[in-house]
């Protein structure tokens, strides 16, 4: 049974299935190194203003969520010998392991003076610095939306099975989010200070260091995990010869009712990206005070009690997705899935609201071993909740393909699924704008950020330092605003215009087409 499905022609091979899912796994540990580790690297380790990262940050995602389905539509338009897809992920990524790499090789905007104040950098190098966190970043996520879209979007080429397509699918979000490794990234790279420190560097400019030094090793590793996906996946799905230029494609977009509810849900949905862009800093400060090995190792030996609970809050943050990313597919086979997208986008929002809640009733104390359980479970119920979500919207966009290759004759597949890196960017966007102004707003910005750092080494506390609001406008980040979007993001949904039957009906029709097609080119 599994010899014949492994050589039938209309659908992947096992190899090729573990060779695309290896590559997504490498292309998203790239992006949550830029995602979470970047905005880390910016505010507190060259520290670089909140606002002006939330700016690059916005303009950049901005620019992008534009640029997507531009590069969608060039993706679409593509012919090779390999198909339209493949192509890109082979030659792509060695070019974003580039500029991965280019946003890190910064200059410092301020560091702590040593007597407890802060030096800046001179105003050009100032302009300079900010200048050169702008570009990189833009040139990354340009280059980053070339490979991307049509990583996604071979999934609806790979095969004509859908129930083979959404296992492709399903899978590849669950190798999504081991892409979280990525976010390791913010810990993983001081443990490489001593290498500088012991060069005479100063505190500061050794962590600059060790991050610079991390981000090349793993962008290294990740881009060859990704080029494994350019090097097995084959395209099968025949394609339309008929070319449709950039503004058609963006009316198709928009005319697709479906698709329109699902884009107009994401970004509603947009402040859920705020969980990610600040949970790391949230952890690093909060938990660890901002010194991983001081806070790990004491004096008495290895703080085994921290690390339980360490792992207990990642379990909490990064296991609910996981594990909805394997479990939703099933559901999926005995719910609607409008009502399953709908549920989580609703009732998601309760755990979202709760970690704010539970903050506040703690007294801004959630160190104990009561507090952290709590939080770590309700966490775990939110996650579940965004992953169920980005497993659910990108199974649906596979179907609006469908639906338009019924209704029209053509598969956008780069169009739409450049909607979905569409959705992912924007939001990130907004939640930059977001964040970027409650930092300012408390003042965890620029210099303040170095006097912070110096403090936390002299032995300040950040759960009560500045009178604890650094530590509450984070929890209020990653809970107030990803509530509301939650609930925001089912309005457009609650009439999905893509029911379950239609769309198996649709299938059927679709491959009765194909077939019959090619019946009838064998007997000329």
């Amino acid at each position: 049974m599994s010899r014949k499905k492994a050589l039938d022609p209309t659908t992947y091979s096992k190899g090729e299935l573990t060779g695309f899912l290896v590559g997504l796994a490498g292309q998203n540990i790239i992006y949550n190194i830029i995602a979470t580790g970047l905005t880390f690297y910016f505010q507190s380790v060259i520290f670089i203003p909140a606002m002006a990262c939330s700016v690059i940050f916005a303009v950049a995602r901005v620019w992008d969520a534009i640029n997507d389905p531009m590069m969608g539509s060039i993706v679409d338009k593509t012919r090779t010998k390999w198909g339209k897809c493949k192509p890109y992920l082979m030659f792509v990524p060695p070019v974003i392991l580039v500029t991965t790499i280019l946003p890190f090789v910064n200059g410092m905007y301020a560091w702590p003076d040593g007597s407890g104040g802060s030096i800046l950098a001179p105003l050009g190098s100032r302009v300079l610095i900010v200048a050169w966190a702008a570009i990189s970043y833009i040139l990354w996520g340009m280059t980053y939306t070339i490979g991307d879209i049509p990583l996604w979007g071979v999934t609806s080429l790979m095969t004509e099975n859908q129930n083979d397509r959404a296992k492709a699918l399903s899978l590849a979000r669950i190798c999504a989010s081991f892409g979280v490794i990525g976010m390791a990234f913010t810990f993983i790279a001081p443990a490489f200070k001593g290498l500088f420190l012991a060069k005479g560097m100063d505190e500061a400019h050794a962590l600059r260091g060790a991050y610079i030094l991390t981000a090349v090793i793993l962008t290294v590793i990740s881009t060859i995990l990704f080029e494994v996906a350019g090097l097995t996946v084959h395209e099968r799905v025949s394609q339309s010869s008929e070319s449709h230029s950039m503004k058609e494609n963006f009316q198709t977009m928009w005319r697709c009712r479906p698709f329109r509810q699902l884009l107009i849900s994401g970004v509603l949905r947009s402040p859920i990206q705020l969980l990610s862009l600040v949970a790391m800093t949230l952890v690093m400060y909060y938990f660890f005070n901002n010194d991983l090995g001081g806070t790990l190792m004491t004096e008495n030996g290895v703080n085994f009690s921290m690390i339980i609970k360490v792992v207990m809050l990642f379990i909490g943050i990064m296991g609910g997705m996981l594990v909805s990313s394997g479990v939703t597919p099933s559901l999926t086979r005995r719910f609607e899935k409008k009502t399953l997208y709908n549920a989580y986008s609703l009732f998601g929002a309760i755990p979202f609201a709760l970690v704010f809640l539970i903050y506040k009733l703690a007294h801004g104390n959630l160190l104990g071993w009561p507090m952290t359980i709590l939080i770590s479970f309700v966490f775990f119920i939110a996650s579940w909740a965004q992953g169920g979500l980005n497993v659910l919207q990108s199974v649906m966009i596979a179907d609006c393909v469908d639906y338009e290759d019924y209704n029209n004759g053509i598969r956008p597949d780069g169009v739409f699924f450049a909607g979905q890196s569409f959705i992912t960017k924007l939001s990130a966007g907004i939640a930059s704008l977001i964040s970027g102004a409650v930092y300012a707003i408390v003042g965890f910005s620029g210099e303040n950020v170095a006097v912070l750092n110096a403090d936390l080494l002299k032995g300040a506390d950040f759960t009560t330092y500045a009178g604890g609001k650094y530590a509450a406008a984070m929890f209020f980040l990653v809970s107030v605003p990803p509530a509301l979007g939650m609930i925001l993001s089912a309005m457009p949904t609650l009439r999905y215009a893509l029911p379950d039957a239609d769309h198996n009906r649709i299938l059927d029709e679709l491959q009765k087409r194909r077939h019959g097609a090619a019946q009838k080119d064998e007997n000329l």
